[in-house]
């Protein structure tokens, strides 16, 4: 992906876009946060602004900031998954990856947030992968990084990212940007299907969080050092 290209976080303006906005600009990324609303974008961009002096951060309509990069997060909640890629259809085009991190907690069925739910395809990623256009691969990824963490600027990171695509390259690809964030570590989870199992891990530490008070996130034990994605 050339250097000169933003990075668009659709569904921006939610606590996880934001948090990860904000991670990016202070690394010195530059930004686009899409939104259904053009106005509501502009505003979570203007704060954004706001918190990271100097950052490069704009705000677009969903369709306009997909358009935006090769490389493209959507951070919606999951029951705002399928409507949204259903009005990105025109907007993305083969070629780009989109990252995935929608989880499908019960709560978006006014259950708990402890409680996951049963999705036909396997997982939300997978879903996904059904519904945008041919030609656009679908990598999951941000799963267990929380929201809370990346919008304080004072928390230290120090967690891992399970990056889970059919394609190496693309992985290797979105880890480069996972790993802009200091503290961010990608592994390669494995291909697309193993997000059934990662998207499950959010529930449990969203209950392990919730009992003992805390932010935790994952880190795998045991793995080389170095770079593993050349």
């Amino acid at each position: 992906m050339p250097e000169s290209e933003p990075i668009p976080i659709l569904g921006g303006t939610g606590a996880l876009g934001t948090g990860l906005a904000k991670r990016w600009a202070s690394a010195g990324a530059a930004i686009v946060l899409g939104s259904r609303s053009a106005e509501r974008a502009e505003e979570a961009a203007t704060k954004i602004r706001e918190a990271v002096p100097g950052a490069d951060v704009i705000g677009l309509p969903n369709e306009e900031a997909a358009a935006s990069a090769e490389i493209v997060f959507l951070t919606v909640p999951f029951r705002a998954q399928s409507e949204n890629l259903n009005n990105l259809r025109g907007a993305l085009r083969p070629g780009q990856i989109l990252v995935d991190c929608t989880v499908p907690l019960a709560a978006a069925v006014s259950g708990k947030a402890t409680r996951s739910l049963g999705v036909w395809q396997g997982s939300a990623a997978q879903q996904a992968q059904e519904m945008v256009p041919e030609g656009v691969t679908v990598v999951a990824a941000l799963h267990t990084v929380g929201a809370p963490t990346l919008a304080d600027a004072g928390a230290e990171l120090g967690e891992d990212v399970l990056v889970c695509g059919d394609r190496k390259a693309d992985k290797a690809r979105v880890a480069r940007l996972i790993e802009l964030i200091p503290g961010l570590r990608a592994v390669n989870a494995g291909p697309l299907e193993m997000a059934r199992i990662v998207e499950q891990l959010t529930p449990m530490l969203i209950s392990i969080n919730s009992r003992y008070k805390a932010h935790s996130g994952i880190r795998l034990t045991g793995l080389p050092a170095g770079d593993h994605w050349a």
